[in-house]
């Protein structure tokens, strides 16, 4: 793994130890950020299941002014952590170490990135929970396995755009 673009492009990541947690891939990475374009520049943005931290280091490289990432799994956390630090972005980076449903964080984020093991129970309780940490105007992104269709509606959002790469999908929200 590697950050695609921006500030910190080209700097390798740290994958998983296990078969616990399954990344984003640079692939879905690049196309989720072609998407976003300029609008990421400035944006807070939530990884709610967090992972590697891939996701929201790729974000700070291209112009995110913040990111918070839960990520509960000790070994995915101890990964997430030394990736955040070997990126220098920890100033801007904030790691929690805890369920995201289960959490009682609060914030207005620009861009909610929601990557959840594909066979989680509880989903729309954990997209319901996304949503309700969406600023006015912001983005969720959902990413699923592609063979599991996404909600039209997460909370108050609308479902504008799918995208599908290999076994993997992004659905948007507005």
């Amino acid at each position: 793994m590697r950050v695609i673009a921006g500030q910190l492009k080209g700097r390798r990541l740290m994958g998983p130890e296990n078969d616990d947690v399954r990344p984003t891939s640079d692939r879905l990475r690049e196309t989720l950020f072609n998407v976003l374009g300029p609008s990421i520049s400035g944006a807070r943005v939530l990884d709610a299941f967090g992972g590697t931290a891939a996701v929201a280091i790729e974000a700070l490289s291209r112009g995110a002014v913040s990111a918070t990432v839960y990520e509960k799994a000790p070994k995915a956390a101890k990964v997430a952590q030394a990736n955040i630090d070997h990126c220098g972005v920890a100033d801007r980076c904030t790691l929690i170490r805890s369920d995201f449903v289960q959490s009682t964080g609060t914030g207005a984020f620009d861009l909610v990135f929601v990557d959840p093991p594909y066979d989680m129970t509880g989903l729309d309780e954990a997209l319901a929970v996304a949503a309700s940490h969406l600023a006015a105007d912001g983005r969720l992104i959902f990413e699923h396995r592609r063979s599991r269709p996404s909600p039209e509606v997460i909370g108050d959002r609308t479902r504008v755009r799918v995208l599908e790469a290999g076994d993997s999908a992004l659905s948007f929200y507005l």
